[in-house]
C-alpha cells in the first residue's frame, strides 16, 4: 500500500468515524465513477443538481454526470464562469439557494474553495444534505462545518453543516494548476502560528486547548508541511499527503465547533485583504496566497515576541497608558470606511476588551507564564526564516510585494486585522502589552528574504 493511503487510513478514516454529519470521505485515483454510487449511498433524492464554475466542470464534470446518469440521477448543471474568480457571499449562496426547493434534489458541489463554501451555505439554509466532490488542493474547506463568506461586505465564517459525502479522485487534484496547490499549502502553513495563536489564549485562560482538535492538526502538521519541493514538481504521493491533512484540518474544525484549530490571526490578516477584493497583475488574489502572506507575518510577530523579555513589564504602568475602549472604535472608524463593516468590527472588539483592573490582572498572568510560555511557542513555532523556504519550494507567496501589498497596507492590515475577529491572538496580546506598533514597525523594516 503506498504511503498516502496509508496516511489517509492512519489519520482520515479514524477522524470520519467521529464526525458527526460526514460518513464517507473517498480519496483515492480513479473514482469520479464512484460519484453515482455514493450518492446512492448516502442521499435519498432523485435529482442532482451540480454547482461548479467553468475550470472545475471542465477538470471533472463529464465523469461525474456520466456516473450520477448511470446510476439513475436525474441531472441539472448549474455552471459558472470560473474569470474573474467568484466571490465568496451570502448574496451568491442565495442565488444558489434558489436552485434547491425541490424536495428531492441532492446539491452536489464540484471544485474547491469558493464554490463548496458557496453551496455548503445554500444547502444549510435549505436543511439538505450536500455532496462536495473536490478539484483541486487548494484550501482546508472541504470537511468543516462553518462556511467563510462575505456579508455586507464583512468576511465571516457563519455555521453550516459539513457535507454528508466527500470525494477526491486524486488524479483530478494532481491535475490542477500548481498554483492551486500552492494556496493549499499557504492555507495549511498557517495552522502554525494558528497554533501559537491558541497557545497563548490557552495560556493567558481565556481559550484551553482542546485535547481532540489539537493533537489531530498540530501532531501531524510538520509531516503534512514537510515535502513543498515535490508538491512544486507535482509529486503524486506529496499533493495526496497535502490533500487528506486538508481535510483532517477541516474535521478538527467540525469536532472544535469553531474555526480555532485552523484560523487565527494570519487568517484575520488574510480576510481583511479579501474584504478589500485584493487585486494583483489584474487577477483578485486567492485566500491560499492571502493566508500564505499572513503566516509570514504572524510568523514574524512571534520571531519577535520571543525575542522579548515580558518578565519585566509593569502591568499597571502598562495598563494606564492601554488604549480604551472608545479609543479602539476610534481606530476601526479610521481602519475601515464601510458603516457596516465598522459596525461589526466594533462589537467583536467589545467582546475581548479588557480595561482597567482587568487587564492589569491579565498582565500580571502574562508576566508569570512568560518563561514557560515562551518556551511553548519555541518549541511549537517554525521560525519564519525557514517557513519562507518551504513556501517558496512550494510556489507560494511569502511576502505583501508578491500580491501587491506595500509596507504601509501590510502595517496598516496587521494593526487592523485583530478588530474584525472576537477571537484572541497575537496582536492582541502585543496590544494588551503596549508592544503591537514597536512590534509591527520592527516587522516590516526587516522582511524576510529568501532566495527564489
Amino acid at each position: 500500500m503506498p504511503d498516502w493511503q496509508e496516511e489517509v487510513k492512519r489519520v482520515v478514516e479514524p477522524a470520519v468515524k467521529r464526525s458527526a454529519t460526514i460518513r464517507e470521505i473517498l480519496i483515492d485515483r480513479d473514482v469520479l465513477k464512484q460519484a453515482g454510487p455514493m450518492a446512492r449511498r448516502h442521499f435519498d433524492g432523485k435529482k442532482v443538481v451540480i454547482f461548479a464554475d467553468d475550470a472545475g466542470f471542465g477538470a471533472a464534470g463529464k465523469p461525474v454526470v456520466h456516473s450520477f446518469e448511470a446510476a439513475g440521477f436525474e441531472v441539472v448543471r448549474h455552471v459558472i464562469a470560473s474569470s474573474p474568480l467568484p466571490k465568496p457571499t451570502v448574496e451568491l449562496a442565495t442565488h444558489f439557494r434558489q436552485v434547491l426547493s425541490d424536495a428531492d434534489i441532492v446539491p452536489v458541489a464540484l471544485g474547491s474553495g469558493v464554490i463548496n463554501d458557496l453551496v455548503k451555505y445554500a444547502a444549510f439554509l435549505e436543511e439538505k444534505p450536500y455532496f462536495s466532490i473536490a478539484t483541486a488542493a487548494s484550501m482546508d474547506g472541504y470537511a468543516s462545518a462553518g462556511a467563510p463568506l462575505a456579508r455586507d461586505g464583512f468576511k465571516i465564517t457563519i455555521p453550516a453543516r459539513a457535507p454528508r459525502a466527500i470525494l477526491a479522485d486524486l488524479d483530478v487534484i494532481a491535475g490542477a494548476p500548481g498554483e492551486m496547490t500552492s494556496w493549499g499549502y499557504g492555507d495549511l502553513a498557517g495552522k502554525v502560528p494558528a497554533g501559537g495563536d491558541w497557545i497563548l489564549a490557552d495560556a493567558l485562560g481565556i481559550e484551553p486547548i482542546d485535547d481532540v482538535a489539537w493533537p489531530l492538526v498540530q501532531d501531524n502538521l510538520a509531516g503534512w508541511l514537510a515535502s513543498p519541493q515535490a508538491l512544486a514538481q507535482g509529486d503524486f504521493a506529496a499533493i495526496a499527503r497535502l490533500f487528506a491533512g486538508l481535510t483532517v484540518v477541516g474535521l478538527a474544525m467540525e469536532f472544535y465547533g469553531s474555526s480555532r484549530p485552523a484560523s487565527g490571526a494570519d487568517h484575520q490578516i488574510a480576510h481583511l485583504w479579501e474584504m478589500e477584493n485584493l487585486e494583483f497583475k489584474g487577477r483578485s488574489v486567492s485566500h491560499g496566497a492571502c493566508v500564505a502572506v499572513g503566516c509570514m507575518t504572524s510568523l514574524a510577530l512571534f520571531d519577535w515576541l520571543v525575542e522579548q523579555d515580558l518578565g519585566v513589564i509593569d502591568p499597571a504602568k502598562v495598563a494606564g497608558k492601554a488604549p480604551s475602549l472608545a479609543d479602539k472604535h476610534a481606530q476601526i472608524e479610521l481602519a475601515f470606511n464601510d458603516p457596516e463593516i465598522i459596525a461589526r468590527a466594533k462589537r467583536e472588539t467589545d467582546a475581548k476588551h479588557l480595561g482597567g483592573e482587568a487587564l492589569v490582572a491579565r498582565l500580571v498572568t502574562l508576566r508569570a507564564v512568560w518563561p514557560e510560555l515562551r518556551a511553548r511557542l519555541r518549541s511549537h513555532l517554525v521560525a519564519g526564516q525557514a517557513m519562507a523556504k518551504k513556501l517558496r519550494a512550494a510556489g507560494a507567496p511569502v511576502s505583501g510585494a508578491e500580491i501587491g501589498v506595500s509596507p504601509a497596507h501590510l502595517k496598516a492590515t496587521t494593526r487592523a486585522a485583530r478588530f474584525i475577529r472576537a477571537r484572541y491572538t497575537l496582536p492582541d496580546l502585543l496590544d494588551d502589552a503596549g508592544l503591537l506598533d514597536q512590534a509591527v514597525d520592527a516587522i516590516v523594516a526587516r522582511p524576510v528574504i529568501v532566495a527564489a
